[in-house]
Formats: C-alpha cells, sequence, structure tokens
C-alpha cells in the first residue's frame, strides 16, 4: 500500500461518504477542442443530460448563445475564469448559473496541452439561522486570538483563545477597552490604531511586545485592526485579530546569532581572542554572564590527556563578558588557573563530558558555599538564577568548558537555549582547537628558524653590525626571512638577507637549506651575481623536488661584499628591496642596484653594482616585511626608512628599535621581518702593505725583506718566520705558474692576511708528495702553518690568500 493509499483510507475513516454528497456540484471537462470528456451525476441534475449523451460530443450545443466575444478572447490567457452562464436544460428551457473554470493539464497526458475542469453548485435551502451559529462557532473556536469592539471600543465578544491568553472569562472582560484588560503602554497604542481603523475605515496592523499578567516572559504579537461593516456599509466597530509570533521571533533570534557566531568567531588565530569572541557574541542575546575556561595544557599547543580530566578539575580562564559594565561578577581573572570541584557545574560538565542547564536552587547554592564561598557570594549578590554549561570539544579532543549564566533575564534556560549554546560553543571549538594547531606548529617553526639564523653575528674589522628578527603576527605564520654575516679573505664581509615566499615549518626549512647554499658559495669567494645564479639553479632543483606542486618555491635575496681596504661595496639582487644607504653626513639614498628575477625562475642574468661606501657609512638590509604594511605602499615605506634613517642615533642597537618601532604597526607585522644594519670601517695604510712583484725568481728575496720589515714596523716580530715561508712559497708559486702582474699585499686585521695576485686563473691546489719528489710540498707546508687559506678569482685573474692568528697583545 502506497503512502497516499494509506493517507486516502484514514480520510476516508474520518469522513464517512454519507457526509459528502458529490452530487451538490456539477463537473464537466473539455479538452482544448471544445469536446465533453466528462460528466458527472451533479451536472445530470442540473441539465437533464445522461453522461452517454454528452461525452464525446461538443460542449457548445450546452450555451444558450454564443459567449462574449470578450469572454472568448480571456479564455485564452487565462488560467482561471469565473461568472454567469446561461445553459440549455435538456426540456429546452435556460438556466442561468455560477459557472467557475479551471485550466489544468491533465495527468496523462505530457504534450503540454490542457482541459478546463467547469464546476456549478446546484442551489440548496440554506437557514440563516443556521449560517449565524456556525459563524459564531468559528469565531468563538478559531486558533487566532479574537475579540470584537464596537466603536466605543467596548469588548462585545472575545473568542476561547482571547480568554486563554489573557486570564480571564468572556464575560470578566465584556464592556472594558483594551487599556482596561491589559495594563500596558501598548493598550493604549492599540486604542489609538483602534480609532484610526474606525475614522478611516482601513486596516491597521501592529507589531507588540507584552508583558501579560499570569505569563513569566515578554510575548511578541502582530495585531491586526479590521473595521466591521453592516450591509450598508457603515462601520459598527473593530475585529481585533492577533498571533503570538514569540516562538518564531526566537527562532530568528537563535538563526541571527548563529549567523553572527559564524561571522565574528575565528577571525583570528589567536587562542584567547577566539575565546573571548565566543563570549561577546554570547551576550546579550543568549546570556547575562558568560566565562570560557580551557584546560592549562591547550594554550601550549598540545593535547590534553585522554579520559575524564582528574579531580579537582583544573582550568585556566581564558575570557569573560557581562551585560553590567566591567564584568563585576567574575571571580577567576584571565590568565589564572583554578580548581573546580567535582560537584561544580563546570566539572560535571567536563566529567560527563554533555551540557547540562542547572536552576540555581537554595540547596545548590549552599553547595557553592561549602565548595567555593566567593563564587557563591557573587552568584548570590547578582542574583544567578540558571546556568548552562557547554564542553569545548572538537575533533574528538576535550579543549574546555563554556559557562553562560543569566541573572538579569527572568527566564531559565531551556532545551532551545541548550541546542544553541552546544552550536556556537561547538563552532568556537572548532576555531581554538584550530589556533591551538597553530600555536603548535608556530612554536615549532618559530624554533626551526631561531636555530638557523645566526646565534650570534661574528666581529668583523670591516664592519660594525646589528641585526633584528620580528616573526610575523600570529595569523600570518612563520615565514622564511633571514640575514647573515659572513667572513670572507682579505678582510672583506658579505652581508646577506632574504626572504621565502610562504609561512610555516616548510618555509623555515627552505630558509636554512637556502642559508646554508649561501655560506658554502661565498666560501669559494664567488662575486655576487654569479652566487645568485648558483642560488637560483638551487631553488629551481629545490622546487622540483618538491611533492606538492603546489608547493613550488621561490624567494627573494640581496648579497653584498664590503671589502673594507678599497672602501667599495659590490651588490646584486634577485627580487628583494633596494638597499639603504647613509653617508656621514645624514644624507640617505637608495643605490640603483639592478633588479634581477627572484630566485626559482632561471634563464634571466643578474647583475652587480659596486659602489663606494665613505668610512662610517650605514648599510641596510631588510624584507619587503618593514616597508609593506596595510594601508601603505611601497614608496610610502621607503619615504618613512628614509627618515628614521637619516636622524643621528647613539648606536646601531638604537637605530634598529627606532625603524621597526616607526615603520611597524602595532598590530604586529603581517609578513616576518628581517633587518641588519652595518656601520662600514677602512683599513688604511698603516694596516695594508702592498708590493708589486717583478716576474723573476730572484724576485723572492726581495719580497722576504720587504715583509720582515713590514713585520717589525708593526711590532709582529715574532710572526716574522712563518710569514716568511708563507710569502716565499706563494710568491714562488706566482713566478713559477702564474702570470704578470704579480702583487704581494699583506693586511694587518685581528689577524696577519697574506695575498699573492697574478693574472692567471689557474688555482693552485693541495697535493700529496711522493718520497723522491722534489716539489709539492708548498702549500701543504702553507696549510699546517696558517689558520687558513684558498683562492679567489677575480676579474684579472686571481688571488692566493693565507691567514694567520696573531698573538693577543
Amino acid at each position: 500500500m502506497t503512502g497516499s493509499e494509506s493517507a486516502d483510507d484514514d480520510q476516508a475513516a474520518c469522513w464517512p461518504d454519507d457526509l459528502i454528497d458529490e452530487s451538490d456540484t456539477a463537473r464537466a471537462t473539455v479538452d482544448p477542442d471544445g469536446i465533453v470528456t466528462g460528466w458527472s451525476e451533479g451536472a445530470r441534475r442540473l441539465l437533464g443530460f445522461r453522461p452517454a449523451e454528452v461525452i464525446g460530443r461538443p460542449a457548445a450545443p450546452l450555451l444558450a448563445g454564443e459567449p462574449p466575444s470578450e469572454t472568448l478572447r480571456l479564455l485564452q490567457t487565462l488560467p482561471r475564469w469565473n461568472g454567469t452562464a446561461t445553459l440549455l436544460h435538456r426540456d429546452g428551457h435556460r438556466l442561468a448559473v455560477n459557472l467557475l473554470a479551471h485550466r489544468r493539464k491533465p495527468d496523462c497526458e505530457d504534450n503540454g496541452s490542457s482541459e478546463w475542469l467547469l464546476v456549478s453548485p446546484l442551489a440548496r435551502p440554506s437557514s440563516p439561522l443556521q449560517d449565524d451559529a456556525l459563524v459564531m462557532w468559528a469565531f468563538a473556536r478559531s486558533p487566532s486570538t479574537t475579540a470584537l469592539y464596537d466603536t466605543g471600543l467596548r469588548l462585545r465578544r472575545a473568542n476561547a483563545d482571547m480568554e486563554r491568553v489573557i486570564g480571564l472569562p468572556e464575560a470578566a472582560m465584556q464592556g472594558l477597552r483594551v487599556s482596561e484588560i491589559v495594563v500596558d503602554p501598548e493598550g493604549d497604542r492599540t486604542e489609538q490604531c483602534m480609532r484610526r481603523a474606525l475614522e478611516t475605515g482601513e486596516q491597521q496592523h501592529l507589531q507588540q511586545i507584552l508583558h501579560l499578567a499570569g505569563h513569566e516572559r515578554e510575548s511578541i504579537w502582530t495585531t491586526s485592526l479590521t473595521p466591521v461593516r453592516d450591509a450598508g456599509g457603515t462601520v459598527r466597530g473593530v475585529l481585533l485579530s492577533a498571533h503570538d509570533m514569540t516562538e518564531e521571533h526566537l527562532a530568528r533570534g537563535r538563526l541571527a546569532l548563529l549567523n553572527e557566531a559564524s561571522i565574528r568567531i575565528g577571525s583570528t588565530l589567536d587562542l584567547a581572542r577566539t575565546a573571548q569572541e565566543l563570549a561577546d557574541v554570547a551576550i546579550p542575546q543568549l546570556a547575562d554572564f558568560v566565562t570560557v575556561d580551557l584546560l592549562p595544557a591547550i594554550e601550549g599547543g598540545d593535547d590534553p590527556r585522554a579520559g575524564s580530566p582528574p579531580s579537582p578539575v583544573m582550568l585556566r580562564r581564558v575570557a569573560y563578558q557581562s551585560v553590567l559594565e566591567g564584568c563585576p561578577e567574575v571571580v577567576v581573572k584571565r590568565g589564572t588557573v583554578a580548581a573546580y570541584p567535582d560537584e561544580s557545574t563546570a566539572a560535571r560538565c567536563l566529567i560527563t563530558g554533555r551540557p547540562l542547564i542547572e536552576n540555581v536552587t537554595a540547596h545548590a547554592m549552599d553547595r557553592v558555599a561549602r565548595q567555593t564561598p566567593d563564587r557563591a557570594e557573587r552568584m548570590r549578590r547578582y542574583g544567578f538564577h540558571s546556568v548552562l554549561a557547554v564542553p569545548m570539544r572538537a575533533r574528538g579532543i576535550t579543549l574546555g568548558v563554556a559557562t553562560f549564566s543569566r541573572h538579569r533575564r527572568p527566564e531559565p534556560f531551556e532545551q532551545d537555549d541548550l541546542l544553541l549554546g552546544e552550536e556556537i560553543t561547538a563552532r568556537a571549538a572548532v576555531c581554538i582547537d584550530n589556533a591551538r594547531r597553530y600555536t603548535r606548529e608556530r612554536r615549532t617553526s618559530l624554533t626551526l628558524q631561531r636555530s638557523l639564523l645566526p646565534q650570534r653575528l661574528p666581529p668583523q674589522a670591516a664592519v660594525d653590525v646589528a641585526s633584528r628578527y620580528l616573526p610575523a603576527s600570529t595569523q600570518a605564520g612563520v615565514g622564511g626571512d633571514w640575514f647573515d654575516v659572513i667572513p670572507l679573505s682579505g678582510a672583506r664581509v658579505a652581508l646577506v638577507v632574504g626572504d621565502v615566499v610562504g609561512h610555516g615549518i616548510q618555509a623555515s626549512a627552505t630558509m636554512g637549506r637556502l642559508r646554508t647554499a649561501v655560506r658554502t658559495l661565498a666560501d669559494v669567494d664567488l662575486p655576487p651575481d654569479e652566487l645568485l645564479t648558483h642560488l637560483d639553479d638551487l631553488v629551481i632543483h629545490l622546487s622540483a623536488e618538491a611533492e606538492n606542486a603546489a608547493g613550488d618555491i621561490g624567494a627573494t635575496c640581496l648579497y653584498a661584499v664590503y671589502d673594507p681596504v678599497s672602501r667599495r661595496c659590490t651588490l646584486a639582487r634577485a627580487g628583494h628591496p633596494l638597499p639603504a644607504v647613509t653617508t656621514p653626513d645624514g644624507a640617505v639614498e637608495f643605490p640603483d642596484v639592478p633588479s634581477g628575477p627572484p630566485l626559482g625562475l632561471g634563464g634571466l642574468p643578474f647583475e652587480a653594482a659596486e659602489i663606494e661606501l665613505p668610512e662610517g657609512s650605514l648599510l641596510t638590509l631588510y624584507t619587503d616585511g618593514l616597508i609593506e604594511a596595510r594601508g601603505r605602499d611601497i614608496d610610502e615605506g621607503l619615504d618613512a626608512l628614509r627618515e628614521v634613517l637619516a636622524r643621528p642615533a647613539s648606536s646601531l642597537e638604537s637605530t634598529c628599535d627606532t625603524v621597526l618601532q616607526t615603520l611597524l604597526p602595532e598590530d604586529r607585522a603581517a609578513d616576518d621581518v628581517a633587518l641588519l644594519i652595518a656601520r662600514t670601517r677602512a683599513l688604511d695604510a698603516a694596516h695594508v702593505a702592498t708590493w708589486d712583484v717583478p716576474p723573476h725568481p730572484s724576485a723572492v728575496a726581495e719580497t722576504r725583506r720587504n715583509t720582515c720589515w713590514q713585520l717589525a714596523a708593526w711590532n709582529l716580530d715574532e710572526a716574522a718566520f712563518v710569514t716568511e715561508l708563507v710569502v716565499s712559497e706563494l710568491v714562488t708559486n706566482a713566478i713559477r705558474y702564474g702570470g704578470a702582474p704579480i702583487q704581494l699585499r699583506l693586511i694587518r686585521d685581528r689577524n696577519l692576511i697574506c695575498e699573492v695576485s697574478d693574472a692567471s686563473n689557474t688555482a693552485p691546489h693541495l697535493r700529496r708528495a711522493r718520497a723522491f719528489d722534489e716539489g709539492g710540498r708548498g702549500l701543504l707546508l702553507v696549510a699546517q702553518l696558517t689558520q687558513g687559506w684558498g683562492t679567489r678569482q677575480t676579474y684579472t685573474g686571481k688571488t692566493i690568500w693565507a691567514e694567520q692568528t696573531l698573538p693577543i697583545t
């Protein structure tokens, strides 16, 4: 049996066949061609034709004359028609009937054609007294709250629902005005609208909030006031019809609160702020006072232990809000960890894992007073009477509890309030869990990031340096910004700042790999443009190795090499912001360093620029997070940086602090910021000695004598023996294997550096000499006697250098 068949059977059982006489209505159907296709018993009683005499034949002969042309035109477009039609009876006399015609599509046809269903009631005798009684019964039993008032605004009749709502019988209200029945400002407003309905004859509509006697809470009503006219059209009274919209209003309020919660909760990945957003959104629509308490392990990003929390339950207060200014009800302040006894509402909610509603009875208050007297005192003072506690759970983990309390609204929490509290708390719990997971990942990323950044910057004769690294705000996540200071041969130094695209652990790990690669390439003394070319190849390889194509690696970088002897700085950049140069007189410029493409694009060249820096100049390198901010374009950021760097400062450290305080917003940066400021030094003639060496073996002895004389002038006689051996070996190799011009240079820095340059690009290398070999031991001897040695290529040849540690004086 189908559902429709069952419904029909039930209806048949409820309504016996003898209650409905189908023959009291004349029914006929006519197809689009005007042929009669159906004929009921009522139609036979009306016109006298049997079905066999009509069905299958044209309907036009049943009409007494042609219909008006206007009616025929309307029938072609209207879905329904009604009016008076004159029909012919079987015996030939005419009948004027009220006819209602419906255009409908037959159930058995799919071709889009339609037929007309014609219906007309058969005349039956009726009793006006019976009709009046039926009308009065309908008025009395109407589900709408209804009352009839005369022109003096006095109640004449009230139906049963009016009696139920007001709480008075009709007899007690008859003869009274609305303002006398309902003592409320809305009663006067209703009477004003009733007068307007009597004066204008137009229906009036009201929306009202009433606190009726005998009802615990306010109710919301929509009221219609309809003028009642007699047969002559004279207004004789006003019919009041009211509908209780309280539940619909509350339902709309709950939906609005859910919508507001979805918008306001979880605007950031900050755990405390998300909890506060939950407390804020529930006031005052749901509760008068809200607290959010989390398990202590949550704030650190850790997973709480499985199962019920230990007794007593320890919770950290994260957020609260109240309808009262200043939240005077609060006992536990933000950030405080408090113990909750097993019988407390919050503890029972967490132990059972289910939300609960508790009305604050005298017995419950006594229990709270025994366990936590301070809480009981506040609850008594402010009149707490109903509490709703909801566990905060997300992804199978219990995070804490949200507690909603009422002390101003008189009505207690109900089941609908519990469902609403569960819904908004569940949304907040997911956001808090996201914040917790993000906090854990951010902490890991920060730890990795800081371990990969320089722990301390090495002392340099070339520059004094100060640096800052500021991670992005909690919402943006840790990025891949880095900086480095790399000592190079010849007392030179490399300054590096870079920025890996993206945030999180992946960006930090990529940053570490790139920083290591830069240090490795710097060790072989590559020029800045060549170093960026090799680094670009590395980024391309790292991108190819990435498992996820959406995780392509990209980065920007600025690499600068400063030589304190020549006071020249060579720079190259790959998609990175320009550095800033501040001269000793306070002028700030952004040197025109050619902008190469970001690392990872491949196939495009990098160019280097060389500038001369007066001693005491400031070279400022930074990442784009410093100059780019919401509501400010890059040019404005560069202007602000220029203004800060132009101010005199007591130290490089204070300059770094001033730059960050001035350029970054108070709510932290949206991106990581790396800042490196270097003040240049210069090594003058008192620290550098240079000789041109003739390309002849006899010149070796002369270079040894010059070296000894210079060491004596520097009071470095103790280093003379080793230095003579180093100079002799390096100059001999340059004369034998290199090409003119040859030059020897001694640099006295924190260490003693010996450099021999020639025009050959062929670099020497260590090898193990056999027992009877006459050569091959020189570089091995240099390597053993010095702190380090190496080769760097130049545009005109190469330079072999060796560095010795000087005794501390």
